[in-house]
């Protein structure tokens, strides 16, 4: 069944979005349904006044919904593509009245989104040695706390984790991710400030094989201003953990904020020029109306959202679940039975 049957047939009573509703399934729900609050809002309200006038499927229609789409920061690719499918449908489907538009939408924003693929994101992990994960992202992301939350989930699933502080440049990093590591109970490996990052790595890597440490997490400066000095700095940094550890890091992740919407694509097309990115996480979720930029980001780049921040908490770092993102978007557009 896919993913628009799931959702139709949840508003029907027939399922249940996520199956079997597990105790901690039913807090995964309650956190997309709260950390999406926002967006679906946003979105729902663009898309309801634009079928508030509706009339017919003409020409009019599709400039007013290419519009409304890109004010949902669904993005200019995304809607593009949106409309050239729509317009086939309607075509196919004979589709002429308002809700039978409404729902081939949301099934055809679906089905570009989902690409075929149907599992959940997943991190790879080293058999071989420590999982090294590079964290890379502008200043001002929330990347120093996303770490600090990702140490404390792998920790609570039993993890040997360890932190390296591999931001020497920003006034207070290192002092952040050392709170952060007291916080969680994880050692932190540091150095002074200004002094070379890839030094910070390389005695983190010694240290994490040494002490046999299942998890390296390393943080990054996030100077994309100066993007030849940070493509530099990460080539080395990449070139000490490939020297360390066979095949060099596991995953880099690259972390935005959500609440900056476009800006957020921009900075990962910025970024996936630099390094290669193997997966994305999306802070903030739940403080912007903005969250229709991972449709975006999912159309233009295809790198997959590996986790989503949707709260303050110490657990509101979630992996991320189209399933849940889709419902919480479109939800208050399909009308129960």
């Amino acid at each position: 069944m896919g993913l628009f049957d799931r959702i139709k047939r949840a508003f029907t009573g027939e399922d249940v979005v996520q199956t079997p509703v597990t105790e901690e399934s039913k807090i995964v729900i309650e956190k997309y349904d709260k950390g999406m609050e926002k967006t679906r809002k946003s979105f729902s309200e663009k898309m309801n006044e634009l079928f508030a006038g509706f009339r017919e499927v003409d020409e009019e229609f599709f400039d007013d919904l290419e519009e409304t789409l890109i004010s949902a920061d669904v993005g200019f690719d995304m809607t593009l593509a949106l409309s050239d499918v729509l317009r086939d449908e309607v075509k196919m489907k004979n589709v002429r009245t308002g809700e039978q538009v409404k729902n081939v939408i949301i099934e055809k924003l679906v089905e570009i989104y989902e690409k075929g693929q149907t599992e959940l994101p997943t991190i790879r992990t080293n058999e071989n040695g420590p999982t090294v994960i590079l964290f890379v992202g502008v200043n001002g992301v929330g990347k120093t706390t996303t770490i600090g939350k990702y140490a404390y989930r792998l920790k609570n699933q039993g993890k040997k984790v360890l932190l390296a502080a591999g931001d020497t440049f920003r006034a207070g990093a290192i002092e952040q991710l050392e709170v952060w590591g007291e916080r969680v109970g994880v050692p932190v490996v540091t150095s002074d400030a200004k002094s070379d990052p890839a030094s910070v790595v390389y005695d983190a890597l010694k240290q994490a094989k040494e002490e046999n440490y299942e998890y390296l997490l390393i943080d990054t400066a996030g100077r994309l201003q100066n993007k030849v000095n940070l493509m530099k700095e990460l080539e080395k940094i990449n070139r000490i953990i490939a020297r360390e550890i066979p095949g060099g890091a596991t995953e880099t992740l690259l972390v935005l904020d959500a609440t900056t919407g476009q800006n957020a694509l921009i900075q990962a097309k910025q970024f996936k020029e630099t390094t290669d990115v193997t997966g994305l996480i999306l802070t903030k979720l739940d403080g912007t109306a903005k969250g229709g930029v991972i449709l975006a980001i999912r159309q233009e780049l295809d790198i997959p959202v590996k986790f989503v921040g949707l709260g303050e908490g110490l657990d509101d770092l979630q992996v991320f679940d189209p399933e849940q993102y889709i419902y919480g978007l479109v939800r208050d557009l399909l009308e129960k039975k």
